[in-house]
């Protein structure tokens, strides 16, 4: 659809030649208000507009009410809730893992106040002020004028925005709907919502979103899909939450396609559209990012905590082909003592590369039972890939059919199965039926059982849309989709190893308590590497505590699968995956640092790093399962009202003692902010001044610059060990940032 500028086409998708028989309603002043059973009921009346461009109303037609249900939970979350569909506000559902219980509400004249007597809201019945002049102009349509202040703080109001230049010229609606088939065949699309912002409002979160840390002046179309990289609008994780600099938060509760547009259409207004005419949209407050992230989480779960091993390294490439070749790759690790955990399988491991039916090729994996115990005797987990669709050659196919294990689409495809579209396979496992889950359980417990570890659960992101599916349909099941994969490989992994685990690509609200995810196909370039970053970040902010990326880099460029990587990216990538939560190493060439000799040394010394930071990082990890605080922070989550770190995209915070500022171009420069006080140069024990920029800072390729407080207690691991297996926790001993500090030697 072309731009118009016209809020009404723009925003509400509405057709610019006004040929679909569909009509606008906007919500008008409350009728009536009461309180029922601890919530607040406002009916709001909706009247027609006419069919045409600019806005006014329809006065033929009838008004048509529906009830806005507020609701508290605990003393900082406000729940709207309004359905023109007939939906039940539920109070568990995939996504909602309700652990805070409901505040009673009451009115107090037109306040809303909880038990607490905190003023949670206001409703504004008044007469706006006038000073009249001319009639040139239509007076605007009536609106619901209400307030919520979701932890009572009356500083930072939270407004509905009835947002226009001129009566007609509307820019956001507080609350309105599209309905369809005219007045005898009447039936609603869609329905939108929206919020004041002030001028200088920033936004975070959304999802792992590639963008600039303020998102600010962007819409975004909440649909996931395959992101085809990280460095375009395409999103991989869409999150329906944001964050706001107000240290308030949004969620919208729904998987349904939807669209977001912060301070975009409107630089007055949040707006939030959904493909289903019902709203049901969180308010979480709190003094801080960290306690709005922690209210959502207590709404749609905390996460849990991954086994000691998978904060080793994990060492893969697309892909390895044979039993002989994986194990070759093992014995140099371990002969070489580069430290390692996991050795995982990409596409290769199948009778056919890419044909998934989750049994190892009998010729080049002869005895994978063998195979999986002679690595773990060594120290190495194995890891598989897999994915949520049946291809037209695999074995289970028919099985899958007979049994509606797939949604049987409506019409048949041709295509053979081959690699990056779900599409191209036979159909999409579907999830919503309990015996599909239970069946791909079962092909997952028997890799299980033979000792594998972790599953790979690629792909999900995209579902047959020309396909019936047990109980949901396609266009809302699209983003569920990934929680309800995730959950299945999740359960039965917890079920047979003990260990919580997955290694996910697709994310929705909810999929944070099934760790880990990571980032998808980046290039293997500079770009790739801060888009990475940035997607990072964003997850962080959008409830997830642990994440990950490729190092260094999924495919190449300009030659997807063939050209070198360079190894200034790979020396780069590899330091700033030592300060993440997970690190594996993986793409669409030679993975193994051996290849890269110049560089090994450096590779090796940053490995063993890692390993001695792993007590520090359990640590971490343990309070992010708890807290709202994800391991990677974006600088705002420390210091939120410091203006700059709300457009600091390149820097994080790592855990709560190193500030990371990872390298991202072939100079070995780069500008660095650090917040307020003193700070110490992790390797070189060099102090430095905070609250101010430093300028074009030159790091050389062995280091990476990374700051501690004076006075931090980091918890370290003493000895240089090959895998996690030989660690003893206990044996932890502490680095400590005193003035004779003189840094890490790395």
């Amino acid at each position: 659809m072309k731009q118009t500028n016209y809020h009404l086409f723009d925003f509400m998708d509405f057709d610019p030649t006004l040929q679909r028989d569909e009509a606008l309603w906007k919500a008008y002043a409350p009728s009536n208000i009461i309180e029922h059973e601890g919530d607040i009921h406002i009916d709001l009346p909706f009247q027609r507009q006419l069919h045409q461009e600019d806005m006014a109303p329809d006065t033929s037609a009838a008004p048509r009410t529906y009830t806005l249900v507020i609701r508290a939970y605990g003393p900082r979350i406000l729940r709207l809730f309004i359905t023109m569909v007939g939906d039940v506000m539920a109070e568990s559902d995939e996504m909602l893992q309700m652990q805070v219980g409901r505040t009673p509400l009451h009115l107090d004249g037109t306040d809303i106040i909880d038990e607490q007597g905190a003023k949670r809201g206001a409703i504004d019945l008044g007469d706006l002020p006038l000073d009249h002049w001319s009639d040139l102009l239509p007076p605007p349509q009536p609106a619901p004028r209400i307030t919520f202040y979701p932890d009572g703080d009356m500083r930072k109001p939270v407004t509905l925005s009835d947002d226009h230049f001129s009566p007609p010229r509307y820019d956001a609606l507080p609350i309105g709907f599209v309905s369809s088939g005219g007045d005898d065949h009447f039936a609603t699309e869609r329905a939108t919502i929206s919020f004041e912002c002030n001028a200088d409002e920033c936004f975070s979160g959304t999802g792992e979103r590639f963008r600039k840390m303020d998102l600010s002046g962007q819409t975004f179309q909440l649909k996931n899909q395959d992101g085809q990289g990280v460095n375009n609008r395409r999103c991989y994780k869409n999150i329906p939450f944001y964050l706001s600099n107000r240290q308030y938060g949004v969620f919208y509760h729904t998987s349904d396609y939807c669209k977001l547009s912060l301070a975009d259409h409107s630089t007055r207004s949040v707006q939030f559209l959904c493909d289903r005419a019902t709203l049901d949209v969180f308010v979480i407050g709190g003094i801080s990012p960290e306690q709005v992230l922690y209210g959502y989480r207590q709404l749609t779960g905390f996460p849990s905590m991954p086994p000691l091993w998978s904060f080793g390294v994990w060492m893969s490439r697309m892909t390895y082909f044979s039993a002989e070749e994986v194990e070759d790759i093992c014995h140099r690790l371990r002969e070489e003592h580069y430290p390692c955990d996991v050795i995982h399988l990409d596409t290769g491991w199948f009778r056919k590369d890419w044909l998934c039916e989750w049994k190892f090729n009998p010729e080049r994996f002869p005895d994978p039972e063998g195979f999986i115990r002679r690595l773990g005797e060594q120290g190495f987990k194995v890891s598989l890939w897999q994915l949520p669709y049946v291809a037209q050659g695999a074995e289970q196919l028919a099985e899958a059919k007979a049994h509606r294990y797939i949604g049987p689409l409506l019409s048949e495809q041709a295509s053979e199965g081959s690699n990056f579209s779900a599409l191209d396979y036979a159909g999409t496992i579907d999830f919503t039926n309990p015996e599909a889950t239970a069946w791909y359980q079962g092909l997952l417990r028997q890799l299980l059982d033979m000792g594998v570890k972790c599953i790979k659960t690629d792909f999900g992101e995209n579902i047959h849309l020309d396909a019936v599916y047990h109980a949901m349909e396609p266009r809302r099941l699209n983003n569920l989709y990934a929680l309800l994969y995730q959950k299945a490989a999740y359960d039965v992994t917890k079920e047979v190893t003990g260990d919580g685990i997955i290694w996910a690509r697709a994310g929705w609200a909810g999929c944070q308590r099934y760790p880990l995810h990571w980032g998808g196909d980046s290039a293997s370039t500079w770009a790739g590497m801060a888009g990475s970053l940035r997607g990072g970040l964003h997850l962080g902010l959008s409830g997830f505590a642990f994440w990950s990326h490729d190092v260094p880099g999924f495919h190449s460029l300009p030659d997807f699968m063939n050209s070198p990587v360079d190894e200034n990216v790979y020396v780069r990538w590899t330091q700033f995956g030592v300060f993440t939560s997970h690190i594996r190493y993986h793409g669409t060439s030679k993975r193994e640092p051996w290849h890269y000799p110049a560089i090994a040394p450096i590779v090796k010394r940053w490995w063993r790093l890692r390993y001695r930071l792993l007590p520090y990082i359990i640590e971490e990890s343990q309070r992010a399962c708890k807290s709202g605080m994800p391991l990677l922070q974006a600088l705002l989550l420390r210091h939120p009202y410091d203006k700059q770190c709300w457009h600091i995209d390149d820097e994080y915070y790592f855990g709560k003692e190193f500030l990371v500022c990872p390298v991202m171009n072939s100079q070995g420069r780069r500008d660095i902010y650090l917040p307020e006080g003193q700070w110490v140069d992790f390797f070189t024990g060099e102090r430095w001044e905070g609250d101010r920029w430093h300028y074009d800072v030159e790091t050389p390729l062995e280091r990476m610059p990374v700051f501690v407080r004076p006075g931090a207690t980091i918890k370290f691991y003493p000895d240089d060990v090959d895998s996690t297996d030989e660690m003893d926790l206990e044996k932890s001993q502490w680095w400590k940032i005193t003035k004779d500090y003189k840094g890490y030697p790395i």
